[in-house]
């Protein structure tokens, strides 16, 4: 087998500066200007073009290294009880939904964006994280009936929990999200909304 190609061959900063640079861009509610503030005060003189660079080209690189890390020690443990959710966003005015899947810590574990919330939406979405993570013993959603059509397709209606304020948790992990979009000023596109959400998660 040939050894992988260093993805960073072709650029002059260290790898351990744009892990940063990004993380500080996803993880902090900053702007480009601001992640280019702090890195100056810190002595790293770059633009903000480059964080916006830096942040399309490595961002989902670095988030598919942590996601393939996760899902594998997932799927040597039991998962006891996933939490989903969904949460509107408007792009040019228009809404979108945000579906979101949480294990038992409050960590996400799968972000999914529609144009709608209906079963065939809810059932890509739970397919989707199942794929990738395995199947929990429980699964708790709020009372859209999208959910319920969707578990009973796939055989799962016996698993699924409903109920008031058990899926707080769930709905607590949109509050980074939504603190983050305000910096963005929000997105301007479906497929945007959907590369930071995976990203960010």
């Amino acid at each position: 087998m040939t050894k992988a190609e260093n993805p960073f061959r072709y650029f002059n900063s260290s790898p351990e500066v744009i892990r940063l640079v990004v993380l500080m861009y996803v993880r902090f509610p900053l702007s480009l200007r601001n992640v280019e503030d702090l890195l100056f005060e810190r002595g790293i003189d770059i633009s903000y073009e480059t964080v916006r660079f830096w942040w399309n080209r490595f961002g989902p690189m670095f988030a598919a290294e942590i996601r393939r890390k996760r899902s594998s020690q997932m799927r040597q443990v039991t998962q006891w009880r996933w939490r989903l959710d969904e949460v509107y966003v408007k792009i040019n005015g228009q809404m979108h939904y945000l579906w979101r899947a949480v294990d038992h810590e409050g960590e996400v574990l799968e972000s999914y964006v529609t144009k709608t919330r209906d079963k065939a939406a809810a059932l890509k979405f739970i397919k989707a994280a199942m794929k990738r993570y395995g199947s929990p013993k429980v699964i708790v959603t709020d009372r859209l009936r999208s959910y319920g059509a969707a578990m009973k397709e796939i055989g799962n209606a016996d698993r699924q929990e409903t109920g008031r304020h058990l899926n707080n948790r769930a709905e607590n992990s949109h509050q980074p999200f939504r603190r983050r979009e305000r910096a963005m000023l929000r997105f301007r596109r479906m497929k945007t909304l959907q590369k930071f959400a995976s990203v960010h998660a």
